[in-house]
């Protein structure tokens, strides 16, 4: 089973080495407190499988939302601690990658950090490998598309505040997907977790931990309010 929570876009998938058995995404602004338990129970109940029969499961651990990917990294651990099944963490961002296999260009998934930063990362397709050309970075626009000198796919919510940008500054090097292909898919996280749990691998479940990039609202205050006045 793949979870995906990092964005407002995300939901549930079930895998099987056939294919996707069945997967449910919402956009929408009810919060993943509302809407995630009852996605995983609608999927297993169409899927005709109890939670016991589920093999493993993968979870989006970020960068992205951090109280989505709270939610989603806490739901997945309490799932897999009551049946005992395997769990391992996902790259929102290489997941995001994954879902447009067999192009020809770099991919760049973008997600808006908000305070005039974005989420981002470079992957290129090779067959069925997706090949990492940058780590997951929190990073200025700006910066990010100085460094593409070559046709870039580009996917991700930051689109829908960053496209101009993006287009102005790269001209005929920048591709975006139609709207259905922009954001990301429970199931190609349950893809690559199927994939790592394949590999005979699972992450340790006190271990796994959501992938920030950077301090929390919360956390810069607290930075602030105890940072000595006139320190650098």
């Amino acid at each position: 089973m793949g979870i995906d929570t990092s964005t407002t876009q995300g939901g549930v998938a079930l895998l099987s080495g056939q294919g996707v058995i069945c997967e449910y995404t919402l956009n929408i602004k009810a919060t993943y407190s509302e809407r995630l338990l009852p996605l995983i129970d609608r999927a297993l109940q169409d899927a005709g499988i109890t939670l016991g029969q589920v093999e493993g499961f993968a979870v989006a651990v970020g960068p992205g939302s951090f109280t989505g990917l709270r939610i989603g990294l806490s739901t997945a651990k309490g799932l897999a601690v009551v049946g005992g099944q395997p769990l391992v963490g996902v790259s929102t961002l290489e997941a995001m990658a994954w879902t447009l296999p067999f192009c020809t260009h770099q991919v760049c998934p973008i997600l808006d950090a908000r305070k005039g930063e974005i989420y981002s990362a470079l992957f290129r397709h090779e067959g069925d490998r997706l090949i990492r050309l940058m780590d997951d970075a929190a990073i200025a626009p700006d910066i990010l598309l100085r460094r593409i000198q070559q046709p870039t796919v580009f996917l991700g919510d930051g689109l829908v505040v960053y496209e101009g940008l993006v287009q102005s500054q790269l001209k005929e090097l920048a591709f975006f997907p139609p709207l259905a292909g922009r954001g990301g898919r429970p199931a190609a996280v349950a893809e690559l977790g199927r994939r790592r749990l394949l590999r005979g691998d699972r992450d340790d479940l006190v271990q796994l931990a959501p992938q920030y990039l950077r301090p929390s609202e919360a956390e810069f205050k607290r930075l602030d309010k105890f940072t000595p006045v006139g320190s650098s």
